[in-house]
């Protein structure tokens, strides 16, 4: 296991630095060298971000039926051909095509991907696992923008979308070939044992996942692309905000850590329950102090944002079991990715117009997730499984 959750972390890793968490460094140059707007770089990133949730449960029932190891083979090739597309466009439409093959590489190869391979491989007990990796990847920022900006530095943009293509070809890929040829996820023809799901039924604890997903996929993608600004809104000093707000990755990992060895004896709807009270916390403290609270926030906020990645994996293990998982996954996942795609420019704006107040949007909607996940109720044991998980590496 711990061979397999390393290949997969630092494949993860490499994966979240090269595509997601590209722009933040390389918009401005890319813009300023195409004679495009900023908004318009994001604006296809966002289009990539809407395609993945379109594919997510393509590729989630390709996991079911093929297993993980040749989607995410592919997923690597898909996306260093769209690197390669990016360092080679010249104008809005090109920039465009190179997110869309983008788009296709994340939604094969992300977290959703992984976490539907790892169900595969180990069935009902993939949670330790889905942690190990979501811990890993938790430093795919702290690693990606400074090597980005480096890159970009040295080759400039375009040389950096081929240098990310190359620790793509050159480590995740092998990394990748070297996972177990599991054949498939869990058969959907063998029935497992009964898991209660509350409401009525599986379909209604879907759509309350969806929702609480949606919510964790709105919010996360919010603060991540304007903490800076909000905590200069709530009264923070420049050099404070930035400080506080490079707390939120140390606070992701140390809650994964957390998850991964203390809260492993908690079921994870308990741990998402805590999790996601955790946001609503943050913003109450730093609207009712200011600026001064600004760290206190930014921990608050990352550690439930940590936790919550990682239910994104695990919860719908516990609630419906590792049958058909990648299916299932990348349905309630679509809702998330959408949302993920709307943040950043709507989110945007109510901190233009109202500044911090604009928590009290992302605080009430992390509530009604609470009250979503308040209305699940894992089963009492094990989920059922149709063959005893494998347990290879």
């Amino acid at each position: 296991m711990t061979r397999i959750v390393l290949a997969l972390g630092v494949a993860q890793t490499l994966t979240w630095a090269g595509t997601y968490y590209l722009l933040a460094v390389l918009a401005s140059p890319m813009a300023a060298e195409l004679g495009l707007p900023r908004p318009a770089v994001f604006a296809v990133f966002s289009g990539a971000l809407l395609l993945t949730a379109a594919l997510g449960p393509a590729v989630g029932r390709a996991i079911d039926t093929r297993g993980g190891r040749p989607v995410l083979v592919a997923s690597v090739l898909v996306l260093v051909a769209g690197l390669a597309l990016l360092a080679m466009a010249g104008g809005f439409w090109t920039l465009a095509l190179a997110w869309a093959v983008l788009g296709v590489g994340m939604a094969m190869g992300l977290y959703d991907a992984a976490f539907a391979t790892l169900a595969g491989l180990y069935g009902a007990e993939a949670r330790r696992p889905i942690t190990g990796i979501t811990l890993l990847a938790g430093f795919a920022s702290t690693l990606g923008w400074p090597l980005s900006a480096w890159m970009a530095s040295e080759w400039g943009w375009r040389g950096a979308c081929w240098g990310w293509a190359g620790l793509l070809l050159g480590v995740a890929l092998p990394l990748l070939l070297c996972l177990p040829r599991a054949a498939a996820a869990l058969p959907e023809a063998t029935p497992p044992a009964p898991a209660p799901v509350p409401l009525g039924g599986a379909r209604r604890a879907g759509v309350l996942l969806a929702l609480a997903f949606g919510v964790t996929g709105f919010v996360s993608t919010a603060l991540s692309q304007h903490l800076p600004a909000l905590l200069l809104a709530a009264g923070a000093a420049p050099a404070a905000a930035i400080a506080a707000a490079a707390l939120m990755g140390p606070a992701q990992v140390g809650a994964r850590l957390a998850e991964f060895g203390l809260l492993r004896r908690v079921g994870p709807l308990a741990s998402a329950r805590a999790a996601q009270a955790l946001h609503p916390l943050g913003a109450l403290v730093l609207l009712l102090v200011g600026g001064p609270a600004a760290a206190v926030f930014a921990v608050l906020h990352g550690a439930g944002n940590g936790l919550l990645t990682v239910a994104r994996g695990t919860l719908p293990l516990a609630v419906f079991g590792p049958v058909g998982y990648g299916a299932r996954q990348g349905a309630l996942i679509g809702p998330a990715r959408v949302a993920a795609a709307l943040a950043p420019a709507l989110f945007g704006l109510l901190v233009e117009a109202h500044g911090a107040s604009a928590l009290m949007l992302t605080a009430l909607l992390s509530l009604l997730a609470l009250g979503a996940l308040l209305m699940l109720q894992a089963p009492p044991g094990p989920p059922g499984r149709a063959r005893p998980p494998q347990a290879p590496g």
